[in-house]
């Protein structure tokens, strides 16, 4: 898997760039809304590998229809209590909430890993509707690390789907009533991408 990185990001150590007002938000309708902040992570290449190498990744398998079937995508969770592997992801969390404390409310509590090794790997269209996610607004923040990827979202029960591109240390943000009146996925291409890493942050009883 071999990993080609930005020649914009050649800075070694991990630091944030401002949120604030470079924080592009897209109103989708229904009271759901997307924010993008390219190039959040300085340093984000390195970040990426150090994960790509350090984090325990997990296969899984799971049902569907008659069949058990493997994951497209390798996993990783850390909670509350968990030692996050890297304090970037610490600092993220701490940026996030302080720039989203009036539209959120409370913590991110949750950093969920993926691991796309190629572009065969995906996640199929969904909205994190599992927990309180199913019936409030709630706030996904998602940052991606690694060689681009597609990030496609379309209205839940059918319409025109929209996307963005998103790596590199980019942060892409779902709120208000993303979860619930859209759906989003990474799908599959067979053009040649790299590896790319998300990291996403949830509040409390948000899957």
């Amino acid at each position: 898997m071999y990993f080609q990185g930005s020649l914009l990001d050649v800075d070694t150590s991990v630091s944030l760039t401002p949120l604030g007002a470079a924080v592009q938000r897209r109103e989708l309708g229904q009271g759901a809304w997307v924010d993008v902040r390219q190039g959040w992570v300085r340093g984000s290449d390195p970040l990426f590998l150090h994960l790509q190498t350090e984090v325990p990744w997990r296969a899984e398998r799971r049902e569907m229809y008659d069949s058990v079937v493997d994951v497209p995508r390798l996993l990783a969770t850390y909670g509350p209590r968990d030692a996050w592997p890297h304090p970037a992801l610490s600092a993220m969390r701490e940026a996030l909430e302080e720039h989203y404390a009036d539209e959120l409310g409370e913590p991110f509590v949750s950093a969920g890993l993926c691991y796309y090794r190629d572009g065969r790997d995906s996640v199929a269209w969904h909205g994190d509707r599992i927990g309180r996610g199913r019936m409030e607004d709630t706030m996904v923040a998602i940052v991606s690390l690694g060689a681009p990827r597609r990030l496609s979202l379309r209205p839940r029960g059918g319409g025109e789907a929209i996307g963005f591109r998103v790596g590199h240390g980019d942060l892409l943000v779902m709120g208000g009533s993303c979860q619930r009146t859209w759906d989003h996925a990474v799908l599959k291409t067979a053009k040649p991408v790299g590896p790319r890493i998300s990291i996403q942050f949830r509040p409390r009883g948000v899957l």
